[in-house]
């Protein structure tokens, strides 16, 4: 009986050695079956190196948006400490403004503002085009400066009546035409690098409709612009995105489609494109192409 404990621990022992020896072969058989032990990947090369730098600008060009606070159209006279911070503006201009706000003063233009806040030109050209003010001010504000601009249409005459060489005073003689309007048109213009069909002065900001129509009674599209265009194939994510009618989501899908087809036959090819909007495709291929 003395035996008898000694003799079973040693069976005990024994059973649990051997269960430990399959669980580590069975271990083993699945590092085996499962994890590729090869050593013969494909060194870095030149494509891989370009894929791989292209995937590092999309990442800078998307932490360079997530920092950058985006504009939306405010009333100036409801800016608050914070805001006014985040769109560039000093601690004097922002007490400045709240000083002439205390004394129940609103301010009604660009010029205004000016005035009140002392801020910098090329704080004012950045953040003007977003002022929103009421409706009845905009209209006391045109109308002010329709008179003027009438006054002004009296004594200058146009340079030109091409719309592609039309300068900001050549603008200003159209009625309902402003020199902030005017200014606007000149820059939109810029941007498109020029206008190919008459109704993308629709897309100029607060351009209505009849003041579109007074512009194109005097205005032609005489001389067509020279647009560069981009390589659909080997541009950047910047670049593409850098089309006046390609949003950030849009510039995505273009991309990821690219990764797909691995090269683009022909531009045409962007309309298999999922939710891709045809009705700005004739404006989109002005600045790509495919070759």
């Amino acid at each position: 009986m003395k035996n008898l404990k000694p003799h079973f621990w040693y069976h005990k022992s024994q059973r649990n050695g051997v269960f430990f020896l399959l669980l580590l072969i069975i271990m083993l058989q699945l590092l085996y079956a499962f994890v590729d032990f090869s050593t013969d990947e494909e060194p870095f090369n030149d494509v891989k190196i370009a894929q791989l730098q292209k995937k590092i600008d999309s990442l800078k060009i998307i932490a360079k948006e997530k920092r950058t606070p985006k504009l939306y159209p405010f009333n100036p006279n409801y800016l608050t400490d914070y805001k006014a911070s985040q769109i560039g503006m000093s601690v004097d201009e922002i007490d400045r403004l709240i000083a002439y706000r205390k004394q129940n003063k609103f301010i009604n233009s660009k010029e205004d503002f000016k005035t009140v806040t002392k801020v910098s030109d090329s704080l004012l050209d950045k953040i003007a085009p977003y002022f929103k003010f009421p409706d009845w001010v905009v209209k006391q504000q045109e109308k002010r400066e329709s008179i003027v601009s009438k006054s002004i249409n009296n004594k200058y005459k146009i340079t030109t009546t091409d719309i592609n060489l039309a300068t900001v005073k050549d603008f200003e003689t159209v009625v309902g035409v402003n020199e902030y309007l005017a200014i606007r048109i000149v820059k939109y213009r810029s941007r498109l690098q020029g206008f190919t069909y008459k109704n993308q002065l629709n897309e100029v900001w607060k351009l209505n409709q009849q003041t579109v129509n007074s512009i194109l009674a005097t205005f032609k599209i005489k001389t067509k612009p020279i647009i560069k265009k981009v390589n659909v194939n080997t541009a950047t994510f910047k670049e593409v995105l850098s089309n006046p009618y390609i949003d950030y989501e849009l510039c995505k899908k273009i991309f990821n489609f690219r990764d797909e087809v691995a090269e683009l036959q022909s531009i045409e090819e962007l309309k298999k494109i999922q939710g891709f909007p045809l009705d700005k495709y004739d404006r989109i291929i002005l600045y790509l192409e495919a070759k």
